[in-house]
């Protein structure tokens, strides 16, 4: 379970991508790219895992930028949260970015945390976290689905042998806003969408990106897609700070005349990865921006949700925040 010591690695600290990258193909699955560290460092700690190489990223600047591109801006994955909620262009043209950023943990830890450390986050769940040998330790059982186990904070959908949830607050908001991974390995570039870089666990319990041990996310580009849009953000947590989300909430809906004209919403702390509401936005579209369609929309949204025994209380939470985010 919980150790009070770090065991002991080889530590390189290239200032090159193409260098973090040979390094990652030379150590694979033995290799560990840290980023701010505040996951890495307790992952070491407290689970027991023993990398044999650590790449410290810090060294990259060309990883720590926001640029404007012809469709919109790219940032890079070093890019700290505190820059993303302060940045003028980000405030100005993707504020739902920005108020997920800001909502991150601590201003000590936003300070030093990254974009990309926040979206590759590994799960949070008690059980995995500390040590048993759950299926995403490659055992053979999910502790939190007992009865009797402490699982308030797990998920209410997409269960498939683990309940665990996506922990990103930035991710939710990236999945709104329709942005693309920029994903790097030794042999080239890949791009995907945000909404496909985190991983179900009935595609692979181990892992929570599509990111293979020598990849290496570079950057995130948003479009201007959504620039007119009306955005809401809102994270629901036990404290202020410090905590992650007992259910979140980000949205995009274009409107003209109290009419919904288009949306992209999504929830996150309910499924393993951002879950995407998009039986609600096709429901709304062409309808009037009212009590009436965010009741409605509330009510869909949490169609078939499966809660365990104690988190029954994000289902009307999950309904409020979609409410709140239709009316606007």
């Amino acid at each position: 379970m919980i150790k009070d010591m770090i065991p002991g690695f080889e530590l390189f600290q290239p200032t090159e991508i193409e260098s973090a990258l040979e390094l990652l193909d030379r150590f694979g699955e033995d290799g560990w790219a840290l980023a701010g560290g505040y996951d890495s460092l307790d992952w070491f700690k407290n689970r027991g895992k023993h990398p044999e190489a650590v790449i410290d990223l810090q060294g990259l600047a060309e990883l720590n930028r926001i640029v404007e591109i012809p469709n919109g801006i790219e940032i890079g994955a070093l890019t700290t949260l505190t820059e993303i909620e302060n940045n003028p262009t980000i405030r100005e043209r993707f504020g739902l970015l920005a108020e997920a950023a800001s909502k991150v943990a601590s201003p000590q830890i936003r300070n030093a945390g990254t974009l990309g450390g926040n979206l590759c986050q590994d799960a949070r769940c008690w059980y995995y976290r500390y040590g048993v040998s759950c299926y995403r330790a490659g055992g053979n059982t999910c502790y939190a689905s007992a009865p009797e186990a402490l699982n308030r904070e797990h998920a209410i959908f997409g269960v498939n042998r683990c309940v665990a949830v996506t922990p990103s607050d930035t991710a939710v908001a990236l999945v709104a806003l329709d942005a693309e991974m920029v994903i790097r390995n030794s042999g080239g570039e890949r791009i995907i969408n945000a909404e496909d870089f985190f991983m179900e666990p009935s595609s692979d319990i181990t892992r929570m990106t599509v990111l293979e041990p020598s990849e290496l996310l570079t950057a995130i580009r948003v479009p201007n897609t959504w620039i007119d849009a009306d955005f809401y953000f809102e994270k629901v947590t036990d404290r202020n700070s410090w905590d992650f989300a007992l259910v979140s909430i980000a949205s995009a809906i274009k409107n003209s005349d109290g009419q919904i004209n288009d949306a992209r919403i999504v929830c996150g702390a309910v499924q393993c990865i951002p879950r995407r509401l998009e039986n609600v936005e096709a429901m709304i579209r062409g309808r009037v921006q009212d009590e009436n369609t965010a009741a409605q929309a509330g009510a869909l949204a949490v169609q078939n949700a499966e809660p365990l025994n104690y988190n029954h209380f994000k289902i009307p939470l999950m309904e409020n925040l979609v409410k709140r985010a239709v009316r606007g």
